[in-house]
């Protein structure tokens, strides 16, 4: 029987059993194999327990209020009639699902089947979705088709010519100064020091204040950057207008602003791209203050996030579309998926009003990409026609003078993209592109 499981499937067993063993148990209960699946929790699985405050300590607390242990040191344990019924049920689940395996989320649903009142109790009591849980490893389980790229092709790793840095960039307050005070510092090329200390000069902006309470001021800056004897850590390659680090940093920060939802790049965007790149004069300063890269970002990201920019949001859900689906890669038809499941914007608005709902878009994505083989916990990326998308998007809003990039902006860059994936789903859905931007115009009243 144990040749038709997993590698994680047959560990979460063994672990049944040893857990079996050290509580001093004859037989192996359900209750064990439910302490053995949270412990082996991973992907979507970690996250539905998560939710609910759940974790192997606590699920070994409470298991121990139902087990009996008879006090005997145990080598080996049998399993008892229960579990017995629960794997074959995990066969019966992997037949019906069309897997030719038993995977961890065959245990994991037979276990939510089997019904048993300990672990219902227990669940109950952390107010865990059953039933929600039930919905999303029967998904998870059917047999997946297997597709490793994406219809729009992976994420793209091109990067932007320098004259369109300067396009971006060139009307910005922070660039006049930058290049101002690289006039006064007698070199000739820009770099990541500059950039950084003028954004520091602003005393007014969230972010200064953000870095003065990680003791990053333009007094502790300039200082270590009077202190450096050399400026090797900002070329990897030949001198140009920018230094390379300052380069990749500014082009990262387009991204980033883009990502986050403005229509324009912002000293927040800025640092955080320097926090990311992780190279260049202004990281090592950073590296030499003991500053922690990771809780700096997620600090100037939080006032980000609270205003609820309508494009972060729905990449946010784009994101977790496509986790839902087993992959990590998000295409144009996750915007899509995106823009409907935020509900409230103009985009929504105009999908609805050509009765495109939510649930039948995920449908013809479901048909169109199939399940992943995995649910992906590690890091999602665009492809390269979802970033063109909200590339087209960035110049909508900044045609409009929106400060942010709103949904109906995402929308319309969807159009554009008459061959991409989103426009695929649509047209399966019965609506075409003029139909969509008529609909946008009509709603922001523009003849």
């Amino acid at each position: 029987m144990f040749e038709k499981f997993t590698e994680l499937a047959i560990d979460t067993v063994y672990d049944a059993q040893n857990c079996a063993i050290n509580l001093g148990c004859s037989e192996v209960y359900v209750e064990h194999l439910f302490w053995a699946i949270v412990n082996n929790a991973k992907g979507i699985s970690l996250r539905l327990f998560r939710n609910s405050g759940i974790n192997a300590d606590i699920i070994e607390r409470e298991i121990k209020d139902y087990v009996s242990p008879t006090n005997k040191n145990y080598v080996v344990v049998p399993f008892n009639n229960e579990f017995k019924a629960l794997l074959k049920q995990t066969l019966d689940l992997a037949s019906k699902s069309g897997n030719v395996n038993i995977h961890y989320e065959h245990l994991f649903l037979a276990l939510l089947n089997i019904k048993n009142p300990n672990v219902k109790e227990i669940l109950d009591k952390y107010n865990f979705d059953i039933f929600k849980a039930k919905d999303i490893l029967a998904r998870l389980v059917q047999k997946k088709i297997k597709k490793s790229v994406h219809p729009e092709g992976e994420e793209s790793g091109e990067v932007r010519k320098i004259d369109e840095i300067y396009k971006n960039f060139e009307r910005s307050s922070i660039f006049n100064k930058a290049i101002s005070k690289l006039t006064t510092s007698g070199y000739e090329i820009l770099g990541t020091e500059q950039i950084v200390s003028s954004i520091l000069e602003n005393n007014d902006t969230n972010v200064v204040n953000i870095l003065a309470k990680y003791g990053i001021t333009q007094a502790t800056f300039d200082e270590k950057l009077s202190s450096l004897q050399s400026r090797d850590a900002e070329y990897s390659g030949r001198k140009i207008v920018f230094t390379p680090n300052a380069f990749w940093v500014m082009n990262k920060a387009l991204q980033v602003a883009k990502e986050l939802g403005s229509s324009e790049v912002l000293p927040e965007h800025i640092i955080l791209s320097i926090l990311d790149v992780k190279k260049g004069i202004a990281s090592e300063i950073f590296k030499e203050m003991n500053i922690d890269f990771d809780e700096l970002s997620e600090e100037i990201i939080k006032p980000i996030e609270k205003q609820m920019p309508e494009t972060l949001v729905i990449l946010k859900l784009a994101k977790e579309e496509a986790r839902r689906i087993g992959r990590n890669i998000v295409g144009t038809e996750m915007f899509l998926l995106g823009i409907l499941a935020e509900g409230s914007g103009i985009g929504a608005k105009v999908l609805n009003n050509l009765e495109i709902t939510l649930k039948d878009a995920r449908k013809v994505v479901e048909q169109l990409l199939g399940y992943g083989n995995e649910y992906f916990d590690n890091e999602i990326v665009f492809t390269k026609r979802a970033k063109n998308v909200l590339e087209k998007a960035w110049k909508y809003a900044q045609e409009a003078k929106h400060e942010r990039i709103s949904s109906e902006d995402l929308l319309m860059a969807i159009t554009s993209e008459h061959s991409s994936l989103a426009m695929k789903v649509l047209g399966q859905l019965g609506v075409d592109a003029v139909e969509i931007k008529y609909g946008i115009l009509k709603e922001i009243n523009i003849d």
